[in-house]
This record gives structure tokens, C-alpha cells and sequence, in this order.
């Protein structure tokens, strides 16, 4: 099993759009996933129609046992996310634990909940580095960041490695004062348009650095999906769409095997 986080301090990056696409294609390939929302926007959550107020990924933070599993399809499972999460992380802010709330509750799951049945575990976080975000860094193998052509697009880039390496630093055994985090942190181009001029620099930078494994590149359809509520992968499957976007989809699947390969 891998435990994937997509992360971002800024918002509007195409965070959740990446992890619902990449997670759909890897269910489409055969793998089994398993989402977890830790978004209290739960916008990961309501693209699968979810509504739930109860049983929710907050009952983890809670140290409430009863978290329901969504069932979506035969290779996609959900934890759904919680609208009252960050109210959630504040009430925790001062527990000696709290940065360690999701492994444990993993640890103590494992078996009952079948969880060895999953390939991949991808969690959706909330752009920021609050606690249920280190809660997720430090469970991860990888850590997936977008990053797009804007004025602080780059230097988002920067305030994360800061973070995690502060983490990192903190989370440590301190019977072998070895750290508890191991996660690769690795990066996206996302939204990279060929006719911007912020586009081709950012283009530039980002072909010089080895952290960042793929450039996506702007499409509607792409940035639409989870507002449509239809995966990329679905739509590959369409005659006419593929007819269409043959092109795309070619290029998207390429971009999700070279995401597979780095992971």
C-alpha cells in the first residue's frame, strides 16, 4: 500500500481536481483506493454526491471510532470529509497527540477495517499546514504539491519544503531520535498554458528543478471535472470524447505514468 497526500499552502491550484483525476485513474487501471477528505470544504466528498454530517473523517481527530467507509464503486472507497474540521483542530490545538491522531487511528484499524485491501490511500488536504494536514504528512510515502503560473505560485513552493522540513525536525522517536517522517515531497506544474508569459517562465524554473516530476497543462475540461462530477478516466471511455480529446487523454495518461513511476 502507498498513502499519497496532495497538499498545497495556496489555494486554488487544482489540488483536489489532481487528486480526484489521479485517484479515478489509478481505480481505472485496477488498483483499490481508498480516499480519505481532509478538506473541511469536502469538496472531494460532495464530487462523490456525499453529504454526510456523521461518521465523518472528524470522528478520527475525536478519537471516535465510528467512521464510516463509503462505498463508491468495486475499486473506490471514501472516508468522507468533515465541514467542521478546522473548528474540530482547534478544539485539539493544545493535545499532546494531535499530529499523530490519523496514524494511530490507522494502526488501530488496520485489520478490522481490512485496510490492507487498498493499494493506495490518497488524501485531499485543506491548502494550509494545519494539523490535519501534518497529520497526513506524516502517515505519507508521498507528498504531491501543485504548483501553477501565478504571482506566489513559485514561492508556495518554498513556504511547504519550509514546513515539512519543520516537521520533519519535530516528529521525531525519541528512543532512536529518528524522525517519524519519510514522505518524498515532490511537486506538479499544473494549469500551464504554452501562450502566457507566466506560463513559460514558470516552465523554465521548474525544468531546472528535479522536485518536480510532471507539468499538467491547462485544459477546461481538465479543470471542470470535479465540477462535473465526471473523472477524466470516465470520459476516456466515451467514443466521442475520446474522438475529441484523443489527444489529451494520450497526454493525461503519459502525466499519471510518469506520476505512478515517481511514487
Amino acid at each position: 500500500m502507498k498513502i499519497i497526500t496532495f497538499a498545497a499552502i495556496k489555494g486554488g491550484v487544482g489540488k483536489t481536481t489532481l487528486a480526484y483525476n489521479y485517484g479515478e485513474w489509478l481505480a481505472n487501471q485496477g488498483s483499490r483506493i481508498l480516499f480519505i477528505d481532509l478538506d473541511h470544504q469536502s469538496n472531494l466528498t460532495q464530487t462523490y454526491q456525499i453529504y454526510d454530517n456523521e461518521y465523518t473523517v472528524g470522528n478520527i481527530f475525536l478519537k471516535n471510532d465510528q467512521v464510516k467507509i463509503h462505498q463508491i464503486n468495486e475499486n473506490i472507497d471514501l472516508i468522507a470529509g468533515d465541514m467542521h474540521l478546522d473548528d474540530i483542530e482547534a478544539d485539539i490545538e493544545t493535545k499532546v497527540d494531535k499530529n499523530m491522531l490519523l496514524y494511530m487511528w490507522l494502526a488501530d484499524n488496520y485489520d478490522t477495517r481490512k485496510l490492507d485491501q487498498y493499494d493506495y490511500i490518497i488524501i485531499d488536504c485543506h491548502p494550509d499546514f494545519s494539523i490535519a494536514t501534518k497529520n497526513a504528512v506524516i502517515i505519507s510515502d508521498d507528498i504531491l504539491s501543485p504548483i501553477t503560473p501565478s504571482e506566489h505560485g513559485y514561492s508556495a513552493k518554498f513556504n511547504l519544503e519550509e514546513r515539512f522540513k519543520e516537521l520533519k525536525r519535530e516528529t521525531i522517536d525519541y528512543r532512536t531520535r529518528q524522525s517519524l517522517v519519510d514522505a518524498k515531497l515532490l511537486f506538479v506544474g499544473n494549469m500551464i498554458k504554452n501562450n502566457t508569459r507566466s506560463s513559460r517562465e514558470l516552465v523554465e524554473v521548474l525544468q531546472k528543478d528535479p522536485s518536480v516530476i510532471v507539468k499538467i497543462p491547462n485544459r477546461e475540461l481538465f479543470n471542470r471535472s470535479t465540477l462535473d462530477k465526471v473523472a477524466i478516466s470516465t470520459m476516456m471511455k466515451d467514443k466521442k470524447m475520446q474522438s475529441r480529446y484523443g489527444s489529451f487523454f494520450n497526454e493525461l495518461n503519459g502525466i499519471f505514468n510518469s506520476i505512478t513511476s515517481n511514487v
